[in-house]
């Protein structure tokens, strides 16, 4: 409890705050308390070509990033085919890679290694214009637990989502939930399962679904958590 009350006020906090630094600020101290010491905001490119400009904001070593761009390790980087396939948050030890067939590949995660940052989560997600994106961070040892996790996946897609807002990128205007769809989502933030929120609602757990795929896709979001982040900062459910 004590976890997901911290995440809420970090997500409330983030409203209050009107700079891209300030936001970076927070989210630094945030992630810092878990273990992570590096993160970055980031688009996937099509290629390495559009490196480094669909970086957002990045607190990562400037070597690392330098070094990832003039290889072009966009190109055979196996988490940027994982982020394009996948919206669920993912560690970096965790990504599928052929080590032998895949020789650049497995150079990309020794440079990673080398800089200590190989304990590395990855939250996908999607760009208001509907381009993949996603949230890195990493350290040396980070609390990456299943206490933790939910948590950890909330508040990066709502950073993220602060930062593109910031950067001058806008969302779409503010879509019109039921009052359904946006019990569903409220009930979803508190962590409560479908089942969960068909017991205290009074419906079943395909109909709590089909709310919340209905809200997933009137919010142009790539997932049910991407969904409540969307209707936080749209103010149509409160925490």
């Amino acid at each position: 409890m004590k976890f997901a009350r911290e995440a809420f006020e970090f997500i409330d906090s983030l409203d209050r705050l009107s700079t891209i630094d300030a936001v970076m600020n927070a989210t630094q101290r945030v992630l810092g308390r878990f273990g992570f010491e590096h993160f970055s905001f980031s688009g996937v490119p099509r290629s390495s070509a559009a490196m480094p400009e669909v970086v957002l904001a990045h607190r990562i070593p400037a070597e690392l990033l330098k070094l990832y761009v003039e290889r072009r390790y966009a190109d055979v980087d196996p988490a940027m085919r994982m982020l394009r396939r996948t919206t669920e948050p993912f560690r970096w030890l965790d990504v599928p890679y052929h080590r032998e067939r895949e020789r650049k590949g497995a150079e990309v995660m020794a440079l990673v290694a080398d800089f200590g940052l190989s304990q590395g989560f990855f939250v996908p997600t999607r760009s208001p214009n509907g381009t993949y994106a996603n949230v890195w961070m990493a350290g040396p040892a980070p609390e990456l637990t299943a206490r933790t996790r939910p948590g950890l996946h909330l508040m990066a897609l709502y950073a993220f989502d602060r930062v593109h807002r910031l950067v001058g990128r806008s969302p779409d205007a503010r879509a019109a939930l039921t009052a359904r769809e946006r019990e569903v989502l409220a009930w979803t933030a508190c962590g409560k399962s479908a089942w969960e929120i068909g017991e205290i609602l009074g419906i079943g757990k395909r109909t709590v679904d089909e709310h919340a795929q209905t809200a997933v896709q009137k919010l142009g979001a790539a997932n049910k958590i991407q969904a409540v982040v969307f209707a936080i900062r749209d103010g149509l459910i409160e925490i």
